[in-house]
């Protein structure tokens, strides 16, 4: 079994701990204005998963399966309880994976921002079935972009620009968050990359989360720059009294909108959390 990690983290304020896991080759640094601007009420903690970030980065473990099982190693050696969990993207996959093995244990809230039951389409879908899903590859782009992450990793991260911001984000957290990507190592990005896009989270989605009784908030943005916004409302749908907040073309409602958009993002956190 890959080794167990001590991973590096962000922590701020006290009160209720909110517990936020970036997204895939991000690190905790992105959540900068969620970690200012909600500390005043809650514990906020961010988190740099295996091989991002600051945390170590060892050989083995880039799996979206074993990033869960370091997240709960994570909770249960701080003793973190009654935590509002939130996963950017791959996070939020990451959350999938954590319910699937260890259900909802010392979670009391969840939210899912930006991330699609399945990445790659490689089940032959089509119309309103394929943008429900949110594919955004096919297998053949995915494995493209793999090989590409690999081996001239800078250049691709480039070329995702106007797949995670809106036209008028700035040069200087675009150039702050590729170079935050770039801590991570081409090889381990791409093996990781692989196994997260060929994930199909939807039996969790409609069978799983809804049994666990938490409230839940799903985020999306209708710019639709990675993934359709039907694939949030489809998650929404799933489970009953889930929350749904889109942010509109006009509010950054880009694949990071809680970058674009922090005093929105961070006032519905706490209509939610409470």
């Amino acid at each position: 079994m890959a080794s167990s990690i001590k991973l590096s983290a962000i922590e701020k304020g006290t009160g209720q701990t909110v517990l936020l896991v970036p997204g895939w080759s991000q690190s905790a640094k992105g959540y900068q204005a969620q970690i200012d601007g909600l500390s005043d009420r809650y514990r906020v903690i961010a988190v740099d998963m295996r091989g991002h970030g600051d945390s170590p980065k060892p050989d083995s473990g880039y799996r979206i399966a074993r990033l869960a099982q370091d997240l709960r190693e994570f909770i249960l050696e701080r003793d973190l309880k009654d935590i509002a969990i939130g996963g950017h993207s791959m996070g939020a996959s990451i959350l999938w994976s954590y319910i699937e093995q260890y259900g909802a244990d010392r979670i009391s809230k969840f939210i899912f921002i930006d991330q699609a039951p399945v990445v790659t389409n490689g089940f032959g879908l089509e119309g309103q079935a394929l943008k429900e899903t949110g594919a955004a590859f096919t297998p053949d782009v995915l494995y493209a972009t793999a090989a590409g992450v690999a081996n001239a990793q800078s250049a691709v991260l480039d070329g995702l620009k106007g797949a995670f911001f809106s036209p008028s984000i700035s040069d200087e957290v675009v150039t702050f968050n590729k170079a935050e990507a770039l801590k991570m190592p081409g090889a381990y990005a791409a093996r990781l990359l692989v196994d997260h896009c060929s994930q199909d989270w939807r039996d969790v989605l409609e069978h799983v989360v809804p049994k666990l009784g938490k409230p839940v908030l799903v985020v999306g943005g209708a710019l639709n720059t990675i993934f359709p916004v039907d694939a949030a409302q489809w998650i929404a749908s799933k489970i009953p009294g889930a929350r749904l907040e889109i942010f509109a073309a006009d509010e950054g409602g880009s694949h990071f909108m809680f970058v674009e958009n922090p005093e929105k993002f961070n006032a519905i956190l706490k209509s939610f959390i409470g």
